[in-house]
């Protein structure tokens, strides 16, 4: 009868996976009724024969309001979860420092989208590492990857030990079963991974590929920017995050477990699933977010503001107001500002920039950056809308116009992202891109009061 009651739970669950709103609270979950114990957190004996864990996310001494952990009640602790390493490789998915030997130089750079594999891959062998900043090893940066994959993780499990993982799909849907609950996450939705959780992906839906990109952030978590002036509401608000109910994989069968250390790979072979948490309670939690409902402020009369009020999720440092990295999204708005040039000024930036596009147009480039694409300004090169973009917004009849079926994101980070050799190789580099620029010709005209 216990059997049958837990291929319920679990098959409930993943036909249907159900989330706990907020961010950063305090959840609890149980998947099988009176598994989670209640006043205490380590029982000398736990319901169902279950073993409890803490899994910290901070150290034990953080101040309360940065303190992160969760218990977990687990079919077998963790330490059941790895036995002997062995090492393994994912060349492409790179580390900082990036010390890889090309010969592109520094510049403004663009990518069409990566290729589609023509051989089989998982989630965990398609990704593709971009760019890399700061160092793995003391925890400080970040590296932006894009991802494709055609294979669904069925007996392989990953976690990475090095940062959290921000998955943001471009084309297809998918399903990440992590320890902590199963999450499904489509294009114009974002997802976190933390630091140390196990999980594994597959696919969801039609799709005639799997591609998108992910943050990986080795420095302080990432958390809701501070709204200032803009008060208690507007841009990322809590109760749009969701964190799964638990949900556990109850499978003996030979599995492997993958692990990221210092930048590099070990696997590990065991008998069973790692996912097999039947309750938790905590705040240290994966979560999803649907970038459609971001509410995005801007200017009501004139001028255009700073990109940092689209930041949807910050990772501080200790010096106030500068991030080890911003995820910040350019999503659907209306634009009205009066006598006001509306796309992005032309800047030069001490922070790096890396972008996406989800889907659409992004109002800054009329041509030439595509969904699934890529570009990266590094700090302190200058960029800003193309020629074309340049003439249409200067000359175009200033009423209330709104931007739609758009969707594109940056990394954002304050460290100079290092290029890959494999995004200095990459075949997609548009050679052409630093040509978007050139019809911005002089056009000075001495005479006073010309305009």
């Amino acid at each position: 009868m216990l059997e049958k009651a837990k291929r319920i739970a679990v098959d409930a669950v993943a036909n249907s996976p159900q989330y706990m709103p907020g961010f950063g609270n305090d959840f609890e979950t149980e998947s099988l009724a009176g598994a989670l114990p209640q006043g205490q957190n380590s029982p000398q004996k736990c319901n169902y024969g279950l073993y409890a864990e803490q899994l910290s996310g901070s150290p034990f001494t953080a101040p309360r309001g940065t303190n992160e952990r969760s218990w977990l009640y687990r079919i077998r602790p963790s330490v059941r979860h790895t036995r002997r390493f062995s090492n393994a490789s994912y060349p492409f998915w790179k580390s900082a420092p990036c010390l890889d030997d090309h010969t592109l130089p520094l510049g403004q750079l663009r990518w069409n989208p990566i290729p589609a594999p023509t051989e089989k891959l998982d989630f965990l062998a398609g990704i593709r590492t971009m760019t890399a900043a700061g160092d793995v090893m003391t925890q400080v940066g970040m590296a932006a990857h894009a991802y494709v994959f055609n294979e669904d993780m069925i007996d392989d499990y990953f976690f990475n030990a090095d940062g959290e993982l921000l998955v943001v799909p471009q084309l297809g849907a998918m399903r990440i079963f992590t320890e902590m609950g199963i999450i499904d996450v489509e294009p114009s939705e974002i997802c976190l991974i933390p630091r140390g959780m196990m999980f594994k992906v597959s696919r969801l839906g039609e799709s005639p590929e799997w591609r998108g990109y992910i943050c990986e952030n080795y420095g302080a978590k990432f958390t809701l920017p501070d709204r200032g002036p803009i008060g208690a509401n507007c841009l990322a608000n809590p109760r749009d995050f969701k964190t799964p109910v638990a949900s556990y994989e109850d499978k003996e069968t030979p599995c492997r477990v993958h692990v990221k250390w210092c930048g590099k790979f070990y696997v590990t072979e065991i008998g069973h699933s790692p996912l097999d948490v039947v309750a938790w309670h905590g705040n240290y939690a994966p979560f999803k977010y649907d970038l459609r409902t971001f509410s995005p402020v801007g200017a009501i009369l004139f001028d255009h503001p700073d990109p940092s009020i689209f930041t949807v999720l910050t990772a501080p440092t200790e010096e106030s107001g500068t991030a080890n990295v911003d995820f910040v999204i350019f999503p659907p708005r209306w634009l009205v500002a009066e006598h006001t040039f509306r796309p992005p000024w032309y800047h030069r930036n001490i922070m790096s920039e890396f972008m996406g596009l989800i889907h659409g147009q992004y109002d800054a480039k009329e041509e030439g950056f595509v969904p699934g694409g890529m570009s990266l300004h590094n700090m302190m090169l200058p960029h800003g809308p193309d020629t074309m973009g340049f003439e249409k917004a200067s000359n175009v009849e200033l009423k209330p116009v709104k931007l739609d079926h758009t969707m594109a994101f940056m990394f954002e980070t304050r460290y100079p992202q290092q290029l890959t050799r494999y995004a200095a190789e990459l075949e997609t580099l548009q050679d052409n891109y630093l040509e978007c620029w050139d019809g911005l010709e002089r056009k000075f005209d001495g005479t006073p009061g010309i305009k």
